[in-house]
């Protein structure tokens, strides 16, 4: 092994630190289905960690799904889609989806990171800007570092950030805005309004990565220009399966023309292997599902204003998330990971987020909710992460007056 690359990486040492201190929180092994609850090390814990908005992953119909795709296709496609890897299952899922997010065409990658890299590198050309929240997801930030466009961040949903911004540039040149619908840390909403109106005033192009809306704002579940009332002044639409519709891949949404010069150009999509069988097969049967059960939306919501509401009333600081990811303060990187090991230790599972993702005086504990969530869960969860809080001195008794945002309710 080469010396200088094992001098590198050893100089990384926080893992081991925190693995020292016993409050390592990341690769923990589930030997169950991802669930409301799950099996860790022989033990049952409640799963307030995952991105299955709609709970999903262990639906019947959809384990039925996957195994009939792989029955007629197999378990892989041995190719990129440019080339010997399209199946028809593929184009099915790729019309299903577009019909359902009412766009005109829609090209499918290998997950949802690749969707953002496979959108945004060939469309951004060298001289055209790039404009980013500060925030975005990290596949969006790797993108832009593909792309040979100048690249500018603004402050988190500071519309007169971007504003001036976008007006100090040459109103000639091609500028695309892209943002989160939900951000997937803070649960809050990009403030699309504002960046549609920006946009047309100074040649923009937006782009809005659903990852975290799909199956969770928008007339049946469709992201966030639904949720506005406009899903046609968005450009490029991208978003991943793995969430709310239960398996992996992502996709690109937008108009045929955008979607031809992709399946020419997109170098995530040209050279990376297909999306399994099994996956799209997951995919449309989970689609289907969204359409026949909107009411698994509307108690994914009735979840989150409960375990809300219950948060501020035992006075957590709470974010301002308008989404069923509930961010809670902490504060401290060291202080953040003690509390969530006790969490768990006490049968909750929930995501601690620290720096870099945060800077350390943002960090947080990410709750995040599903539609197939019990309130007795949900108390029982909240409760456990009330006495641990006194514990830690992350809060005192119970506050007279709540601090953070109000009970949401879905546009």
């Amino acid at each position: 092994m080469n010396q200088h690359l094992l001098d590198r990486v050893r100089q990384y040492t926080a893992a081991k630190e925190v693995r020292a201190l016993g409050w390592y929180p990341y690769f923990r092994e589930i030997d169950s289905e991802q669930d409301t609850e799950v099996i860790i090390n022989g033990k049952p814990v409640l799963m307030f960690g995952s991105n299955s908005y709609l709970g999903l992953t262990n639906h019947p119909k959809i384990k039925e799904a996957a195994k009939a795709a792989i029955d007629r296709y197999g378990t892989g496609c041995a190719g990129s889609r440019f080339l010997n890897g399209t199946l028809r299952i593929h184009i099915e899922l790729e019309e299903m989806l577009a019909d359902h997010l009412r766009q005109e065409a829609v090209l499918l990658y290998s997950t949802g990171f690749q969707s953002n890299l496979g959108a945004i590198a060939p469309l951004a050309g060298r001289h055209d800007y790039i404009l980013i929240d500060e925030r975005v997801h990290a596949s969006i930030i790797d993108a832009t570092r593909l792309s040979f466009a100048r690249v500018q961040k603004f402050r988190h949903n500071d519309m007169e950030d971007l504003e001036k911004k976008m007006a100090a540039l040459d109103g000639g040149i091609l500028k695309y805005i892209i943002v989160d619908g939900i951000f997937s840390m803070e649960g809050d909403i990009a403030k699309l309004p504002d960046i549609v109106r920006i946009a047309q005033q100074y040649n923009g192009a937006v782009v809005v990565d659903d990852a975290h809306a799909i199956g969770v704002i928008g007339e049946g579940g469709i992201g966030t220009g639904s949720h506005f009332g406009l899903h046609d002044q968005v450009d490029i639409q991208t978003g991943t399966f793995s969430k709310s519709l239960a398996s992996l891949g992502g996709f690109v949404a937008s108009n045929r023309d955008v979607i031809e010069f992709l399946k020419h150009h997109s170098r995530a999509l040209i050279f990376s292997a297909s999306m399994t069988p099994a996956a799209a097969g997951s995919v449309m049967a989970a689609l289907q599902i969204m359409r026949d059960e909107p009411e698994r939306m509307e108690r994914l919501w009735e979840n989150t204003n409960y375990a809300l509401a219950r948060f501020l009333e035992l006075g957590f600081e709470v974010g301002p998330s308008e989404s069923p990811i509930i961010p809670i303060y902490v504060r401290d990187n060291l202080k953040t990971f003690a509390y969530s090991t006790a969490c768990f230790d006490s049968g909750v599972f929930i995501n601690p987020v620290v720096s870099p993702a945060v800077p350390s005086e943002e960090s947080l504990i990410r709750f995040s909710l599903m539609a197939t969530h019990t309130i007795e869960q949900i108390d029982r969860a909240i409760d456990r992460m009330y006495d641990n809080a006194v514990k830690h001195g992350i809060i005192g008794d119970r506050a007279e007056e709540p601090v953070g945002t109000e009970a949401l309710a879905p546009a």
